[in-house]
């Protein structure tokens, strides 16, 4: 037996099942129901609208085993055999992230075949998984940021059983996992729910479609249908976390924001479960009061993507300056992400032409509620070409960049491949079927890049499968030269940050940075990370006497009384008396 529930509240509905349609009872509430006996686990079933010729999925739909225009499937959550039942949970604090695609991680492109690489991950030293968005979209392949059903795994990576299979794999080897999820806007196609109620903002559109209805009338459900998709992913799914994408874009005025709802509703489903549970926003509003805690007037989230960090850094080390890298790269500006987390702090933006952001209060504010990275799918695959840092650094300043990720007092996270300095790119790519929608996208990335100064034969068409596939890792160049020890590199250096309880402090307060020409120390309790970027060598003073060197990018290092010569393009880690 089924009970099927949907909310229609202005119009009537009603439920195709088994080949017949049936009438449903409408609720008070705006909610149609119907119990069907015979409508057990693996039964198809969709809606009827009076306004709509044809039958549509259900918005609230757990499985689309034909795609987000076929009918939906009844899932029988229970029917699972989890094995994770001595899983405790990841936190954050302290943890290494790995961003990963799921249709890009592996040849394959499933859920099953990245379980055959999750083992590299632990060996590596990651901590928690973090999956790009694999709720349903249209088309077989796309980045997932245009899905349209928030409660169903994509079909092409292997459904609901699939991302189970992934989660328990992980779970066995001591890995959490974390899920991008995308509640700002649906996708352009197949996005049928705002057909059946008011899913929808009337007050406007974001840079990707138009506003979800947060705080217009009938908005009350449309926050639960939010809601109750967060809680679904942690509580059916055994996730460990989610990251919130562009949460800057969640146009709400409610006395208590969407956010801080869903903090307090997943820290008493936390309680429930007895292990932790993670919500990490990705914000542009450099505003810590996403991260501060309620009892300090705060949304309560646990983390929230750090992009002045990426900016200066990758600024820094390829000395761009185009866009918004305008005002980052000098090594002022590493002194100033480094010690307190965001460049814009209400200080002018040149690339938005106003002030932004507000200063953190270093004393109160740890840094591991801050996910820093030298890549990750947008700063990548934003790029015309989506080309990695690989392929324009110098193997030195690889180095550079990770031992500064690593020992900085943030969350780290890597993007797949980057480990090992992957040498393929990672495109923006689509599948959409529609041909006008396709001819759409391919012609408005190509102007976006145009304006730019990219000539428009250079910009990969989103819609060839090449794109796609030039995008998938290739795992043979892990222990080939030029790779194998940039993943080395990476490994001692999880590992070193695991071994060196100062390498992990949080504490903001605490990390003291200086610079000179073109080089820079970071104290870090009882170590210091210093880094010549210069082409030649140069011999670097230290803030007390070193007793030991803990790790070296490159050979040639020599310890003075209180300093350190170091070779071109070379960073180390020292311990002192």
């Amino acid at each position: 037996m089924t009970l099927f529930e949907v909310w229609v509240p202005e119009k009537a509905v009603r439920l195709r099942v088994g080949g017949t349609d049936r009438d449903m009872q409408r609720g008070d509430d705006g909610w149609w129901r119907l119990e069907v006996p015979e409508a057990g686990p693996g039964t198809d079933y969709g809606y009827l609208l009076p306004d709509h010729d044809g039958v549509l999925p259900d918005p609230r739909s757990p499985w689309q085993p034909a795609g987000v225009h076929g009918p939906s499937r009844v899932y029988d959550h229970s029917a699972f055999a989890w094995t994770d039942g001595a899983w405790t949970g990841r936190q954050l604090p302290g943890a290494v992230l790995y961003e990963l695609h799921v249709g890009t991680f592996t040849p394959q492109g499933t859920f099953d075949a990245a379980i055959e690489r999750l083992d590299h991950l632990v060996e590596l030293g990651v901590d928690l998984v973090e999956l790009l968005p694999v709720n349903a979209f249209n088309g077989e392949h796309n980045w997932g940021y245009d899905g349209v059903c928030w409660y169903a795994p994509h079909e092409a990576y292997g459904g609901p059983d699939g991302l189970k299979r992934f989660v328990d794999a992980a779970h066995r080897r001591g890995l959490g996992v974390v899920l991008d999820v995308v509640y700002n806007h649906f996708g352009p196609s197949g996005a049928y729910a705002p057909m059946f109620a008011p899913y929808l903002s009337a007050a406007g559109t974001n840079p990707w479609g138009d506003s979800v209805n947060l705080d217009g009338p009938l908005s009350d459900d449309v926050r639960r249908y939010i809601i109750d998709s967060v809680l679904a992913w942690l509580r059916d799914y055994h996730v460990d976390g989610l990251r919130l994408d562009a949460v800057h874009a969640l146009a709400d005025h409610n006395a208590v924001h969407l956010l801080e709802q869903l903090a307090i509703e997943v820290e008493s489903l936390s309680t429930h479960l007895n292990r932790p549970l993670s919500l990490i926003a990705e914000s542009d509003l450099n505003d810590p009061k996403l991260i501060t805690p309620r009892e300090a007037n705060g949304y309560g989230l646990q983390a929230q993507w750090d992009d002045d960090v990426h900016h200066v850094l990758h600024a820094l080390l390829t000395g761009e300056r185009q866009g918004y890298y305008g005002d980052f790269g000098s090594l002022e500006s590493l002194e100033t992400v480094l010690t307190g987390a965001f460049f814009h702090a209400d200080t002018w933006s040149s690339f938005r032409r106003r002030r932004h952001g507000r200063p953190v209060d270093r004393a109160r504010i740890p840094g591991h509620r801050f996910v820093a990275y030298l890549q990750n799918h947008d700063q990548i695959g934003n790029r015309a070409i989506g080309d990695r840092l690989s392929a324009t650094l110098s193997s030195g300043r690889l180095k550079i960049g990770a031992t500064l990720l690593f020992t900085s007092p943030f969350t780290p996270m890597l993007f797949m491949g980057e480990e090992w300095a992957a040498s393929n790119p990672w495109q923006f790519f689509t599948s959409h079927p529609e041909p006008e929608l396709a001819a759409a996208v391919q012609n408005g990335r190509r102007r976006e890049f145009a304006a730019h100064g990219w000539a428009e034969a250079e910009v990969p068409d989103p819609q060839d499968p090449a794109t796609f596939e030039r995008s998938k890792l290739n795992w043979d160049e892990r222990e080939k030269p030029g790779h194998a020890e940039i993943l080395d590199l990476h490994r001692r250096l999880i590992a070193l940050r695991r071994a060196h309880p100062d390498l992990s402090d949080p504490r903001l307060d605490r990390v003291e940075v200086g610079h000179g020409d073109q080089y820079v120390v970071m104290r870090r309790g009882s170590c210091a990370v210093a880094v010549n970027l210069a082409g030649a060598p140069q011999t670097i003073s230290l803030p007390a006497v070193p007793r030991s060197v803990l790790l070296a990018t490159e050979p040639g290092v020599v310890l003075q009384r209180d300093r350190v010569e170091l070779p071109p393009e070379t960073a180390v880690v020292v311990a002192f008396r």
